[in-house]
């Protein structure tokens, strides 16, 4: 299951000439396509773009009906390869996954398709997430699209725009035989608004005319001396059929007056961002009206000198907005002025930070800086020569608490790396390298495990120096989706060929979990249109890996230490592989609770188990907490005078997984440690019984106070 459902949101999809659209940017991406002829789809998901192929997984039914092909590809190399169906025939296609990584992972198939050219509109919705707290490396797809040529487009943060970029990227596409790129940051995945809309159209030319006519042309294979062709017809005759196209179609856009002496040069996707820090500035109001001209690059690549010179008549200096590093833009624009001799003077990354996310406060700053050197009576007197000085902002790290991510509560990795500990305590510390996903977080306190990753699949990989031989074996963790994605064809057969003598742990939760819950293919629940159920030891079986241990409770953490430490200790040569396999305890929860809410409306009988801690029983070790570090987990400080150390406490967001208890004394269950079962709608016997045993405890407590010496202490 995804991390949420579309389905209501998707019925609006259907929606036709005239009417209007409302919802989220990722859905308007959708209506884009649909509107726009396209016949297949596919993708990978990951943050900030997950969505997009949860909306379109919802949709298969919709995109059935119009004859769209859609793929949930395992990768997004096979979801680049997708594009292949656009080489040779007239077949619009769209492939969405994140950048930079996703492109990373997608180069080899992306770079071939570039060389080759295409003959239907191709385009790659790449999210892009530089500088928006992601997990992943600050980098920008900007420099893979200047060195493939791929067109890259970055529409202004709003559903119109968006629709029309999607629109107008497969017609340029076709318009010059290239690839095109479609980015999207987090807040135009996630932002809405309204479009008017237009029909949904069933291809020209289908995959099933494809697969009907084939077609082949050895020019377009990437071999010598085709692909010294290919890079002549990209300068010749592909650059400039797109440049005339974004000329005669203005795909980029100007904004505020025509005459002024300083104008400011943005990314289409920075666009929000630039009015609001004018509108704070007093030059721009909230409907977009600028005082200060706008030359506005819904095209980042290729830039048309034309139309910057253009801009820059009449002015003295002029401003690029571009975040993150290198300055592609700023540099480029430099280049057009410097061939041109022009005396306009080009600012950048003189008056913005090199990196780092361009927030509010960033752009507002970086903007006033530029204005007081370049036209300061644009300002107010109050923002050139304050009479109050800027407050100082407190560094908030010393007085906030420091939040680092971590597991859900209730994850069951938690007792895993709470095994891996209590191994590391018998037999020393071990060579540990990581993989992308959930399990990344075991580098933090508590557990402090693993502090490389090297790529999504790549963990086991990661560990190839290390497995020629030495004292202490290695250890590898990958996840469930870390495996089906890379993982079996890199990572395990990399060990199997080299006879490794390493260990991996495979977290097996049953989804694709850090980007959103999808399914693969060991989820274990039935998907209608995906194949599921398929073992990952029996995937491991078919590339000759016979050391696997398959453990279907990883809360046991008694089973997981002793396995860990027979990986570890056993003398048989070759790879180890331990599946620790029990699900997402958040998708378990999205699952579960509307079943249990619905069965409590009802009227059925309906028990929660719950865990709490017996004050007096805890002796204040919080060995729990060491080896758990569960989010419900706290410190309760007790009103006894004769107890000073704080007690462990549970608080109400316990999903009664018992791993806290578990862990507390070397995989022991910890005896303060209780579970309660809270009943919702209780049977007629458990109410009476209930009732008899509360009012016998409360006769015996009478009965106790009656015997209890007086020794005429007031109470």
């Amino acid at each position: 299951m995804a991390e949420r459902s579309f389905k209501a949101e998707v019925a609006h999809l259907r929606l036709g000439e005239g009417e209007t659209f409302t919802g989220e940017g990722i859905l308007a991406i959708t209506k884009a396509l649909l509107q726009s002829g396209v016949g297949y789809v596919g993708g990978y998901q990951g943050a900030p773009i997950s969505h997009l192929m949860d909306v379109l997984a919802d949709a298969e039914e919709l995109m059935a009906e119009l004859g769209v092909r859609f793929e949930a590809n395992a990768n997004e190399a096979a979801a680049a390869a997708m594009l292949a169906a656009s080489v040779h025939y007239p077949i619009r296609g769209a492939v969405t996954f994140k950048g930079p990584v996703g492109v990373n992972v997608a180069s080899d198939a992306l770079a071939n398709l570039a060389s080759s050219g295409v003959t239907g509109g191709a385009m790659i919705i790449v999210g892009e997430d530089y500088g928006e707290g992601s997990s992943i490396m600050q980098e920008r797809s900007h420099a893979f699209a200047m060195k493939s040529q791929f067109w890259l487009l970055d529409p202004r943060p709003n559903l119109p725009s968006i629709v029309q970029a999607v629109s107008d990227g497969f017609e340029l596409s076709e318009a010059s035989n290239t690839p095109v790129m479609l980015m999207v940051r987090i807040r135009c995945c996630h932002v809405t608004g309204s479009f008017e809309c237009q029909d949904n159209k069933r291809p020209d030319f289908s995959v099933k005319d494809a697969v009907a006519h084939p077609r082949s042309d050895f020019s377009r294979v990437v071999l010598p001396p085709a692909s010294f062709a290919h890079e002549q017809d990209k300068i010749n005759n592909r650059w400039p059929a797109a440049e005339a196209f974004i000329r005669d179609r203005k795909l980029n856009e100007r904004f505020g007056p025509a005459d002024a002496p300083v104008g400011i040069v943005l990314q289409g996707g920075m666009y929000n961002g630039v009015i609001r820090a004018l509108q704070q500035l007093g030059l721009a109001d909230i409907y977009g009206n600028t005082q200060v001209p706008l030359y506005v690059l819904n095209v980042t690549y290729p830039l048309l000198p034309d139309e910057f010179h253009d801009f820059c008549a009449g002015k003295s200096h002029v401003l690029v907005v571009e975040e993150g590093q290198p300055e592609f833009i700023e540099n480029q624009l430099g280049s057009f002025l410097y061939r041109a001799k022009s005396d306009v003077q080009l600012h950048g990354k003189d008056v913005f930070p090199m990196a780092g996310e361009y927030t509010g406060a960033v752009m507002r700053d970086g903007i006033a800086g530029f204005l007081k050197e370049a036209a300061p009576d644009l300002l107010s007197d109050a923002l050139r020569a304050p009479n109050t000085p800027t407050p100082a902002i407190p560094d908030l790290s010393k007085t906030v608490p420091i939040r680092p991510p971590g597991f859900c509560t209730g994850c069951p990795e938690r007792p895993i790396f709470a095994a891996m500990k209590l191994v590391e305590q018998e037999l020393g510390k071990h060579q540990i390298a990581a993989d992308i996903g959930c399990h990344v977080f075991a580098a933090l306190p508590p557990f402090e495990i693993g502090g490389a990753t090297m790529g999504y699949g790549l963990g086991p990989a990661a560990n190839g120096a290390f497995d020629g031989g030495g004292e202490k074996r290695p250890v590898a963790i990958i996840g469930d989706g870390g495996f089906w994605h890379n993982g079996l064809s890199s990572s395990f057969t990399n060990m199997a060929f080299n006879k490794s003598d390493g260990v991996a742990i495979v977290v097996d939760n049953y989804y694709s979990a850090a980007t959103g819950g999808q399914d693969v293919m060991s989820s274990r629940a039935v998907n209608a249109t995906k194949a599921t159920k398929n073992p990952i030891s029996k995937a491991l079986a078919g590339i000759g890996i016979d050391w696997v241990r398959q453990i279907d409770r990883t809360y046991d953490v008694g089973k997981m230490r002793d396995t860990i430490r027979e990986a570890l200790t056993t003398p048989e040569a070759g790879p180890k592989v331990i599946v620790a396999s029990s699900e997402c305890m958040l998708n378990r929860q999205r699952r579960e609770k509307p079943l249990r809410a619905k069965a409590i409306k009802e009227g059925r009988r309906v028990d929660i188990p719950r865990f709490g801690v017996d004050e007096d029983v805890c002796t204040g070790d919080h060995a729990c907490m060491r080896l758990s570090g569960c989010p419900s987990l706290s410190l309760k400080t007790l009103d006894d005078p004769l107890r000073d150390d704080p007690v462990a406490s549970i608080d109400q967001s316990c999903v009664g997984c018992g791993n806290c208890g578990e862990v507390a004394d070397a995989a022991i269950l910890c005896p303060s440690f209780y579970r309660a079962d809270v009943v919702h709608n209780p049977t007629g016997f458990e109410t009476w019984r209930t009732g008899i045993r509360a009012r016998f405890r409360n006769a015996l407590s009478k009965r106790r106070a009656k015997r209890r010496l007086n020794l005429g202490i007031a109470p």
